[in-house]
């Protein structure tokens, strides 16, 4: 269904913190899961008669399970150091949309439920009932917050969003309110092993048909195996690498970067997808779930190492999450974790970053580059959030930073960043991540993306940068949608590997 008109917009000749627009926002919600998508993740269909209680009794429990969700509550002072720092709140002006007011939302909540004074004074310390008017706010507010992360890092606390979004989304799934577009693809990929739903055949065709496209490129046969028992590396990557523009073009720049370092590695059609969007809803037993497919993967095939293509919240939850989920790296004791701790070489990081991969390879002169191959390009580099925010690469500190960048600078000669302020560790988000790339919320996303496009403009004005290069399947596919917006063409959208396919020599080292 076609998104309802909007006004997307205007850059800002001096960015300044916009003047407030209360409920702006206030119809933006994503469709509501049916019954079957709710019923498949186990969660009621619909909303349960006595959600109040439930929701009351998850929150309890989500408060006795983490810690941090409790220090959350209760450690912020409202000092608004968050408030202009999210995407989200510059974009639309809705107060509901800075990330203090956001968190509100549950923390009024919380003190009328869990706080001796929100009990017998709820008035007096802003304590609120539970009520369906609160509960549909949550259900807008909570599904406008891309969990980036970006205010965490300015808020003298510390306190994280992105876990107050997904203890929220949590609880609204545990009482049957739950997101269509997140549900049904988390089936998926729980069902056929990729968030698109592509069975092993149509993976497998869709593989021969990149190969026939790189051979009559290169001349050179390079293979895109599935199911190959003994490859060395399984390859783990965004289900929308294998067919989606411009991911495929990365995709093809992993195949080429294997063969020439003559590593043998296959994607399985068991767990094809690197996704994890257990994560988005905020569930860890859906998280869990989908990451143990990828450990099941990696012990049935044999693989010694598993590299993580280029998505941000599949290396989010890869780097910060597999060892404890699944005992990918350290951290599970039973027999098939510590099976697969054995399997794994142990002199390569587990699990590795396809950028850590390349870059090792291009330190250690394994890989011929053609730098003059990009300079019809003039790029720039989008720090995605999971990958800046919550996640490393490499041995040094910032390396998340360091490597892509060093990639880049090594297979092209024409780069530059855009502001100090809206990139590495400040990166503004695309607008797409957390759940939110789906047309139900088209108008959020385009004015979401409203500091990223404003930082694009600035290098595409100063230095006619005309490539905008990611590591993130969600950015790429959310840029392919509001570059037009802003009057940037799609064509500028792609990968760190689309550029290294494009510089890469193949004959010459094999």
């Amino acid at each position: 269904m076609a998104a309802a008109e909007f006004e997307v917009p205007k850059f800002r000749e001096y960015p300044v913190i916009p003047a407030l627009r209360p409920d702006e926002m206030a119809g933006s919600k994503p469709y509501v899961a049916a019954a079957p998508i709710q019923e498949a993740l186990g969660f009621p269909g619909q909303l349960v008669d006595d959600w109040q209680a439930k929701a009351i009794t998850r929150m309890g429990e989500l408060l006795d399970k983490y810690r941090s969700f409790r220090v959350y509550m209760d450690a912020c002072v409202h000092c608004g150091a968050c408030t202009d720092k999210c995407h989200y709140f510059i974009g639309t002006a809705d107060p509901k949309n800075m990330p203090v007011a956001r968190q509100e939302l549950v923390r009024k909540v919380y003190r009328r439920y869990f706080t001796f004074a929100g009990k017998y004074f709820p008035k007096l310390v802003g304590a609120v009932d539970l009520t369906r008017d609160v509960l549909d706010d949550w259900y807008s507010y909570f599904n406008q917050c891309s969990e980036c992360r970006r205010c965490s890092v300015f808020c003298p606390y510390g306190i994280d969003t992105a876990e107050v979004t997904m203890a929220a989304r949590e609880i609204m799934d545990s009482v049957g309110l739950g997101v269509k577009y997140t549900g049904e693809i988390l089936g998926k990929l729980h069902k056929i092993g990729n968030n698109l739903g592509l069975p092993g055949p149509a993976l497998e065709d869709t593989m021969l048909g990149l190969e026939e496209d790189i051979k009559d490129e290169t001349g050179v046969d390079v293979r895109l195996p599935i199911d190959m028992k003994g490859a060395e590396v399984l390859l783990i990557t965004p289900s929308a690498d294998f067919f989606s523009e411009p991911h495929v073009d990365s995709l093809i720049g992993y195949a080429k970067v294997f063969h020439q370092a003559g590593i043998s590695w296959t994607l399985s059609s068991h767990a094809s997808e690197a996704g994890n969007f257990g994560l988005f809803i905020g569930n860890y037993e859906q998280m869990r779930k989908a990451a143990m497919r990828i450990r099941q993967a990696a012990l049935d095939l044999g693989a010694k190492r598993i590299v993580v293509g280029e998505c941000g919240h599949a290396w989010r939850v890869a780097y910060s999450f597999w060892n404890t989920l699944t005992g990918v790296g350290l951290g599970g004791e039973d027999p098939f974790a510590k099976a697969l701790q054995q399997q794994l070489d142990p002199r390569h990081p587990v699990p590795q970053h396809i950028c850590e991969f390349t870059y090792d390879l291009i330190q250690r002169g394994a890989l011929n580059l053609d730098k003059e191959a990009n300079d019809h390009r003039v790029i720039t580099f989008h720090d995605s959030c999971n990958v800046a925010r919550a996640s490393r690469m490499g041995d040094m500190p910032g390396g998340q930073f360091v490597i892509p960048r060093s990639i880049i600078k090594s297979v092209a000669n024409h780069f530059h960043d855009m502001p100090q302020d809206t990139i590495c560790e400040s990166t503004f988000c695309c607008g797409g991540g957390g759940g939110l790339l789906t047309d139900d919320l088209l108008e959020i996303r385009v004015k979401g993306a409203l500091p990223r496009m404003e930082a694009l403009k600035q290098v595409v004005d100063d230095h006619g940068v005309n490539f905008f290069a990611s590591i993130c399947a969600i950015c790429k596919a959310q840029f392919n949608k509001v570059l037009p917006f802003y009057g940037f063409d799609t064509s500028m959208n792609g990968g760190v590997h689309q550029l290294v396919s494009t510089a890469i020599q193949l004959g010459t080292k094999e």
